[in-house]
């Protein structure tokens, strides 16, 4: 249902520990998730801690779903930094979803700085119990 097609991820992760963590809108940075299966539907955490709710952008085109975030300093311009260790910048990541997923009806809930997704399995993609039937099988009559 949930597909990774991201072969660069870990290096991705290695050049933001020695380059930094910060991401720009043209090299966003990633946001660690947890994605699993419950009550059919899939569910998607992505931890934004101290992002604003309103710079959270949810988008899904085709089968695409596209989370960006941005995380702005809370200090101004004319401070003396004494250590710089927070992530923050623009966050993004791109989920290739599944054509099983019920997309029209995604979702979304943020939440002690996680954002939450639920994206229901679509009704044609649940398991389903199928009649057999057959002619050898004897007719119930009822009594005269």
């Amino acid at each position: 249902m949930l597909m990774r097609t991201d072969p660069f991820r870990e290096l991705d992760r290695l050049a933001q520990a020695v380059f930094g963590a910060n991401g720009t809108r043209s090299h966003p940075a990633i946001m660690p998730m947890d994605a699993y299966r419950h009550d059919g539907q899939f569910i998607v955490h992505f931890d934004l801690p101290g992002v604003d709710p309103s710079s959270i952008d949810i988008n899904v085109e085709r089968n695409v779903l596209t989370v960006r975030a941005e995380r702005k300093p809370a200090y101004g311009e004319d401070v003396e930094l004494q250590a710089n260790e927070r992530p923050r910048g623009t966050f993004s990541r791109q989920l290739f979803l599944s054509d099983t997923l019920d997309l029209d009806r995604v979702e979304a809930h943020y939440d002690a700085g996680v954002l939450t997704l639920h994206i229901p399995v679509a009704e044609k993609a649940k398991a389903r119990k199928i009649e057999i039937t057959g002619g050898d099988q004897p007719k119930e009559v009822e009594a005269a």
